[in-house]
């Protein structure tokens, strides 16, 4: 998973203007310490508006995906010791690059890129304008109009009334709105009717007009998070594998963050008999019929192998049906990661497991 001939990425392409100052609020991140290590190979810890400010960090669009990218690592599971962001040196960006920082995550192959953020420039709808023939640009418009005095090509009527026949005021309408006047033709033009038309040189004629102007159209610049799906997978598979000594034995577990473990809770008769094991299938299925959760049902082996194979596989919690279970309607809840143990009503179970107050219980 991290070296591939076909992986999986997300990204996205979000335009800007160059000319407006972008706005992100950056307060939540004012306090927050992020291993940095700049174009000049130097290791910092700084918070990211910090590096921005002092213009380590070239662009605040890309510092506020920077900032949004460490929230999501760590929120999935990523060890914060183990995550820094790296500036591209000058002999790595592409020359059309104004900066570009990668999110690494140190796993047991060394420091690897998972996430790439950059600032392209003008460069992509550039080049997709040249190729498409098509105009790929935005429009700025301005608090106040101005008076222009301008030079535009319009059509000659004698000419292009013949020629272009019912389309003529179409033509004139798309001749006097180009941008910039062509040195050649003939030229092909795109009409409001989705049409295009030849039109050669004695169809027009160049004069001046008095235009109110209201803005201008503009190339958006384009900053690019790009996200390595398997790579960040391996590194939280890697990060959450623990291997531990219990009871003078190898002991394995998956410490999965909760938000992206595959299996929220393991539902565990303690004997299936006496009625514990209807109590348990019954508590799997309401919690399968919650949104957002998922549990299943183990009544295989010892009391202590099941948990050893929940833990492996990373379940966050499991719940164990007992005799007491029968007696007064509630059940033991085990943490995987501590392995402290409560109990709980099993009415609640469900809801204070999707609702996060479980951690409740165990302070």
């Amino acid at each position: 998973m991290i070296r591939l001939r076909e992986f999986n990425m997300a990204e996205l392409e979000y335009f800007i203007d160059p000319e407006t100052e972008p706005v992100h609020d950056f307060s939540i991140w004012e306090n927050l310490p992020i291993t940095l290590v700049s174009d000049q190979g130097e290791e910092i810890s700084q918070s990211i508006p910090a590096a921005l400010n002092g213009g380590v960090i070239r662009h605040a669009t890309v510092a506020y995906f920077m900032a949004q990218t460490y929230d999501f690592l760590i929120a999935v599971g990523i060890d914060a010791t183990r995550l820094r962001f790296r500036q591209h040196q000058k002999t790595e960006m592409a020359h059309y690059a104004s900066d570009c920082w990668d999110a690494e995550i140190l796993g047991s192959y060394g420091w690897v890129e998972c996430v790439g953020i950059a600032h392209r420039g003008c460069y992509d709808l550039e080049a997709h304008e040249v190729a498409s023939g098509q105009r790929l640009r935005a429009w700025r418009q301005w608090s106040q109009p101005i008076e222009v005095d301008k030079e535009v090509l319009t059509t000659v009527g004698a000419k292009a009334g013949p020629a272009f026949r019912d389309m003529a005021g179409l033509v004139k309408e798309a001749l006097e709105a180009l941008e910039e006047i062509p040195t050649e033709f003939p030229i092909e033009v795109q009409l409001s009717n989705g049409e295009v038309v030849t039109v050669e040189s004695e169809h027009v004629k160049h004069h001046r007009v008095l235009k109110t102007v209201n803005g201008e159209w503009y190339l958006p610049h384009v900053v690019e998070p790009a996200f390595g799906i398997d790579r960040i997978i391996w590194h939280l598979i890697d990060h959450a594998w623990c291997e531990v000594e219990k009871e003078g034995q190898d002991y394995s577990v998956m410490r999965l963050a909760q938000i992206i473990a595959p299996i929220d809770v393991a539902v565990l008769p303690l004997f299936e008999k006496d009625g514990m094991g209807q109590l348990a299938d019954g508590l799997n299925r309401t919690i399968c019929s919650t949104k957002g959760l998922f549990s299943y049902y183990d009544g295989s082996g010892s009391i202590g192998r099941r948990y050893a194979r929940a833990d492996e596989v990373g379940v966050p919690w499991c719940v164990t049906i007992d005799h007491q279970s029968l007696e007064d309607g509630t059940a033991t809840i085990r943490q995987r990661d501590s392995q402290q143990q409560t109990r709980c009503a099993l009415a609640d179970i469900a809801e204070i497991i999707v609702s996060g107050k479980v951690m409740q219980l165990f302070t």
